[in-house]
């Protein structure tokens, strides 16, 4: 059936509640917010059963974490929002804003260095939740990564958080052993055995904090947690790498309020249209990294949210 009965008024109403229509039909995906891409059996049930009742059965999982519903009838929409709701469910992650969360299994895996699951969940709340009214001047994608196998490739996201785990040498511990199990364990290439003592290539060392707890006298038995932050990341038609921040942040806060400079950055200074990429390339990296470890963003936090920017944005899916 052809769409040509749904206006594109309408069509663009619902797209903003999370609906994305069903090419050449009145029907639409309802996109169903997993928070970090966990969901419990009973939302599983409830997700299943309106398929069933709004939908055409149909269920599809999206690339960042999300469920969608196929085949809704628009005079089904508000029916089927209502419905999920009994299990806390919502729809959305459309339009020039900031977009759900995508996370890893975290703690659950053998190599989780941060629990991806508690993070992503506190970043939905603060920002996916707390800056849903912020118009963008584009889509604004998170990541967060229990370690730096990069399994949600979070350098490839607007902003992406890789747990991390800095190993700390007591090299007057260090017996500067012929077969160094650090040296051996290091996947990296960057513990060696120089002149008698262990030396760690802090150029080489990508802080998975696989090396900590591996001597056997205890020269390396400490490793500090934290979060090591890259900006500028997008994936799509046109790919761009993220670059990581100078530092690694061992306070939650801190990084957190990173995140926050980070959207009120593009938001204050992103032009209409352009990904965070582009801003960065635009401004300069290093412009772009002091600003996010000085304090003046969030110093001016009202003035840049009560601003009159980016009315219409720049994404279109």
């Amino acid at each position: 059936m052809s769409s040509l009965t749904i206006s594109a008024e309408d069509e663009k109403r619902v797209k903003g509640l999370g609906f994305l229509n069903n090419k050449g039909t009145d029907n639409f995906s309802g996109r169903i917010i997993t928070v970090n891409g966990k969901i419990t059996a009973a939302q599983q049930r409830c997700i299943a059963e309106a398929a069933e009742k709004f939908g055409n059965g149909n269920i599809t999982f999206t690339t960042r974490l999300t469920v969608e519903v196929q085949g809704i009838p628009y005079d089904k929409i508000e029916a089927f929002r209502e419905y999920i709701k009994k299990e806390g469910l919502e729809t959305g992650g459309t339009g020039s804003l900031v977009r759900p969360v995508v996370a890893c299994k975290g703690t659950t895996c053998q190599y989780g260095l941060l629990d991806s699951f508690a993070l992503s969940e506190e970043i939905h709340h603060r920002f996916y939740e707390g800056y849903h009214t912020v118009k963008l001047p584009h889509k604004f994608k998170i990541a967060v990564g229990g370690c730096p196998n990069n399994c949600v490739k979070p350098d490839l996201n607007d902003l992406g958080i890789i747990g991390q785990r800095i190993p700390v040498l007591d090299e007057d511990a260090c017996n500067g052993c012929r077969k160094c199990s650090v040296e051996k364990t290091c996947p990296m290439g960057a513990a060696k055995v120089v002149d008698g003592i262990l030396e760690i290539d802090k150029e080489k060392c990508n802080n998975c904090g696989r090396c900590v707890g591996k001597c056997h006298f205890d020269a390396l038995s400490e490793g500090t947690y934290g979060y090591k932050i890259y900006i500028g990341g997008r994936w799509g038609k046109k790919t761009a790498h993220g670059k990581a921040l100078g530092k690694v942040f061992t306070d939650k806060e801190e990084a957190l309020n990173v995140i926050e400079k980070a959207i009120l950055l593009f938001r204050q200074q992103g032009k209409t249209g352009e990904r965070f990429a582009k801003t960065i390339e635009r401004l300069g990296f290093e412009h772009v990294e002091a600003q996010l470890l000085a304090d003046d963003l969030l110093e001016k936090k009202q003035e840049i949210l009560e601003a009159e920017l980016h009315v219409s944005g720049g994404a279109t899916c």
